[in-house]
C-alpha cells in the first residue's frame, strides 16, 4: 500500500500512540531485573573550563563516562592526539560514550572521516544532526563500522523536533541508525520525556538528561526534577525499553557556563537517587 508523505506521517503518529497505550498498560511490568545504567555528562555542560580541567570536574562529580562535542574534541584530531586523550581519559577512570552533536552531509569523504575518528578514539555512538541526503551513505557505514548513529533533536524549528520526525526519518534504515533524546528540546517541542522514550524503543542509544521550567520554545533551563523531568519515571522507561547498557546516558545543563558544578551535583543527587530506585 502506497502512503503519502503526510499520510505516513500519520501513521507513524497513530503508532507512536498505540507503543505508548502498550507500555501504560504494563507499568508494572518495569521490575524485571534493571540493569546497571552509569551516569555520564556532555562536555557542553563543562564547556566554560578547559579540557583537562572539565574532565577532572567530571571525575570529581561522580560520573562514569563523558560524551564529548566537537570543540573539546575534533574530529580533525590526528593519531597522536587522539591516543593523548585516549590516556587522559583512561587515566581518570572514565570512558567515552558518545561524540557530538556533528553534522552529517551527503559528503562521502567527510562521513567516513568521521566514523575512522570515532573507532581510533573508541567511540561507540555518534551523536548527530544527519541531512536527509546522508542516510544511504549512513547505512552503509554503520554496517562497516559498527558504530551508531543517533540523531539528536533540537527543539521547535529543527528538522528532528518531534519524535515522529525521527522515527520518520529512520524507518527504513539500518537499526543502528537510531536517536540521542535530548530530553530538554523535547519538553520545548511540548512532549513528555517519558513518552519519548517509549516511543523510540529499540532504536535509543543516547539520552541527554536536560530540564526546562515550560513547554515552550523560550524557555527555562532548569536543575533535573524542578522541571518537566520526572527522574524515577525516566529511569524506569529506561529499563521497560531495554536502554542499552553501553547507552549514552548523559546529563547535559547548560546554564550558568562559567560555574556550572554545583548546579550539575544537585542534577547528580536526583539522577542517583532515582536510578537507585529501578
Amino acid at each position: 500500500m502506497f502512503l503519502s508523505k503526510a499520510n505516513r506521517r500519520s501513521f507513524l503518529a497513530a503508532s507512536c500512540v498505540g507503543v505508548a497505550a502498550s507500555f501504560s498498560a504494563k507499568q508494572g511490568d518495569a521490575a524485571r531485573a534493571a540493569p546497571s545504567f552509569s551516569l555520564g555528562i556532555q562536555m557542553f555542560s563543562l564547556r566554560g573550563y578547559p579540557v583537562d580541567e572539565a574532565l577532572q570536574h567530571a571525575k570529581d562529580l561522580g560520573f562514569s563516562h563523558v560524551e564529548f562535542y566537537p570543540k573539546m574534541f575534533s574530529v580533525n584530531s590526528d593519531a597522536a592526539a587522539i591516543h593523548d586523550m585516549n590516556n587522559k581519559i583512561k587515566g581518570l577512570g572514565l570512558t567515552v560514550s558518545a561524540h557530538g552533536v556533528n553534522r552529517l552531509t551527503k559528503d562521502a569523504d567527510a562521513n567516513r572521516k568521521l566514523f575512522e575518528f570515532a573507532q581510533a578514539a573508541g567511540i561507540q555512538t555518534i551523536t548527530a544532526d544527519p541531512d536527509p541526503e546522508s542516510f544511504d551513505n549512513l547505512d552503509e557505514l554503520v554496517k562497516e563500522f559498527n558504530i551508531r548513529i543517533a540523531i539528536h533533536n533540537h527543539g521547535p524549528r529543527h528538522r528532528y523536533n518531534k519524535v515522529v520526525d525521527v522515527l520518520e526519518a529512520i524507518e527504513k534504515h539500518d537499526e543502528r541508525i537510531g536517536a540521542c533524546a535530548d530530553l530538554g528540546h523535547y519538553i520545548r517541542s511540548g512532549e513528555r520525556p517519558v513518552e519519548v522514550i517509549r516511543l523510540l524503543k529499540g532504536r535509543l542509544y543516547g539520552i541527554h538528561l536536560k530540564d526546562f521550567a515550560e513547554m515552550k520554545d523560550k524557555a527555562e533551563g532548569v536543575i533535573l526534577g524542578q522541571g518537566f523531568i520526572d527522574a524515577p519515571a525516566v529511569m524506569t522507561a529506561l529499563v521497560q525499553v531495554g536502554f542499552p547498557k553501553d547507552g549514552a546516558l548523559s546529563i547535559e545543563y547548560e546554564k550558568n557556563r562559567e560555574n556550572p558544578l554545583n548546579d550539575i551535583r544537585e542534577c547528580v543527587r536526583v539522577m542517583k537517587e532515582a536510578m537507585a530506585q529501578v
